[in-house]
C-alpha cells in the first residue's frame, strides 16, 4: 500500500464516522416528543440591561441607537460599526 493512499483514507474515515454519529444524534432527537424538542431548542440567555425592563419605547430610531450606545455592553453587538 502506498503511503499517500493510507493518509488520504484516514480523513475520509474520520469524516464518515462523524457523519454516522451526527445521523444517530439527529434520529434520536427526531424520536423525542415535539414538546421536549422545543424545550431543548431555545436557550434563554440573560442580556444585561435589555432584560431588566419589560419593554422600552423610543420616539425615533436615533433615540434608540443613542440609548443602545450609552447603556448596552459592546459584546451584545448593538453598537455602531
Amino acid at each position: 500500500m502506498d503511503t499517500a493512499d493510507s493518509t488520504e483514507a484516514q480523513p475520509a474515515a474520520g469524516a464518515a464516522e462523524a457523519a454516522r454519529q451526527w445521523l444517530e444524534e439527529f434520529e434520536a432527537a427526531a424520536r423525542r416528543p415535539l414538546r421536549q424538542r422545543f424545550r431543548y431548542a431555545f436557550i434563554k440567555t440573560y442580556k444585561p440591561v435589555l432584560d431588566d425592563a419589560s419593554y422600552r419605547s423610543f420616539d425615533t430610531m436615533a433615540d434608540y441607537r443613542r440609548w443602545c450606545e450609552e447603556n448596552l455592553p459592546d459584546w451584545l453587538g448593538y453598537g455602531r460599526v
